[in-house]
Formats: C-alpha cells, structure tokens, sequence
C-alpha cells in the first residue's frame, strides 16, 4: 500500500525554518519531521512512500540521494576507479520512496492527482509532511476496510490555545479551566482512500479538503477515525521547540519503532 506524503508547502507560519529549507526538513532531534513520519508507517510495515515535492523540493531530493553516505561510515576510493564501499547498515533498508515533482503552487488535491500514476494499488493512505502522531496505523486501516466507503480521515480533539473562563452573570468568575480539549474534532491527517477519490481531483486548484471532501461527505462516502492519543502539527517555531523538547527528554509519543 502506498504511503503518500504531501511535501509540497512553504510553511510560511514557520518561516524561522523554512526560509532557507522546506517544512519536511525541519529538524526535531537532529532528523527531519519527514524522517519521523515515515518511521512510523514503518512501523507498521507501510515502507512504499511516494513524496509530493513543490518548495525547495529539490533539497529533499538531494536528503535522500545523500542518505546512505550521511547515514553510515563509508570508505572512497578516488580517481578514474572510482569505488564506494558503507561500512554498516542503517534501519532503513527496504524503505522505497518516489519523489515527484508536483509544482510549486499546486493545491492538496492536485497534489494527488499529480502523483496518481504511481499510485497503483486500490487503497492508499495520505498524510502531510508537518504532523506527527501516535496513531495506530494498522487499526486505522482495519477501520478503513470494515466500513467499505471510500475514504477515512482521522480526526482527534485539539487543545484550545487559551485558558477558558467560566462566569456568572454578574461577572463572577466561577472556574478557571486551563487550556481544556474543545468539544468538535478536527482532522489530523492520516486518512485512507480508495482509489476512486481520484475521480473527484479535477485540476491543480484543487484543495483536497474542500470540494472532493465535500462531495464525499455529502453522498456519505467519508468516514472518520477518532484518536484519543497525540497529535501535533508543526505549524508555528514553538511548535517546533516543544517538538524537539519531547524528543530530547525521551518522551516523544510518536515513537514507536525501535
């Protein structure tokens, strides 16, 4: 089952990052949030990705050529016999990944449409490049398949960005509730499809979660996953910061490969 990741945006509200390199490379613990993702679907055996570049895209294509010789010892002979020997293996063997130019200012869904030549199972799953999670990718999945429609997004409930204040009609505060979950769900990625979903992209403009997740919604083709665990998307740098926080204290709920 192909794992396709959508690389392509500028991360504008990161642009401490990105100024210089695309969201996907941003760093948390010394490796890209790309490199995060992926391992997670490795984890759950999910190791056939297919990458949609659009900013700096060549920088990503550029870290995975390098990746062998930036991820091991490696001996060189030089001049005209010329001969490259790794010393070691790293974990990342039978990763197989496609990146595929999908243009600079090409929309979610074109995105997809773009890449549909490599797509060439009856189901896939999508994610972007800038979130990370504890999902259990195998239940998603054994959830996307029991109820036979065409797609499942997973949705979890956010934390609000402000403390809530509880007041009586006078103005008499009555509880203090410190950054609480909000009551509606939101997506948070991960979603499955089958590969009709294809038939609903119809040009670049194309944002995925608009019409053809609208259309899907309305013929009741659209599923969603709840997940009560982590989520997190690196949208702004301290975002970034409590990303990296996790992982340097050992407590990153997203790993969960050896």
């Amino acid at each position: 089952m192909k794992v396709v990741i959508l690389c392509g945006g500028q991360g504008t509200r990161l642009r401490e990052e990105t100024e210089f390199r695309p969201k996907p490379l941003v760093e948390i613990g010394g490796r890209p949030i790309l490199w995060h993702i992926m391992k997670l679907y490795a984890h759950y055996g999910f190791r056939d990705f297919v990458l949609c570049l659009g900013y700096r895209g060549n920088m990503i294509k550029e870290y995975f050529l390098n990746y062998d010789a930036m991820s091991n010892d490696f001996t060189i002979c030089l001049g005209q016999k010329s001969q490259l020997c790794f010393n070691g293996v790293h974990k990342e063997q039978d990763f197989r990944v496609t990146l595929a130019d999908t243009g600079q200012n090409t929309m979610t869904g074109g995105r997809i449409k773009r890449i549909e030549r490599y797509v060439d199972g009856v189901t896939f799953v999508v994610t972007y490049g800038d979130g990370l999670a504890d999902v259990d990718l195998a239940r998603l999945v054994t959830f996307h398949r029991s109820h036979g429609k065409v797609a499942t997004v997973t949705t979890v409930q956010p934390q609000s960005r402000f403390g809530v204040i509880d007041t009586a009609t006078d103005g008499k505060v009555l509880k203090f509730r410190e950054k609480p979950q909000v009551d509606s769900w939101v997506s948070a990625g991960f979603m499955v499809f089958e590969r009709k979903l294809l038939e609903y992209i119809d040009s670049d403009d194309c944002i995925l979660e608009r019409e053809p997740l609208d259309r899907l919604v309305a013929q009741g083709e659209l599923m969603a996953y709840r997940h009560d665990g982590f989520f997190l998307a690196m949208d702004t740098y301290r975002e970034y910061l409590y990303l990296n926080d996790l992982w340097q204290s050992r407590a990153a709920p997203w790993k969960v490969w050896t």
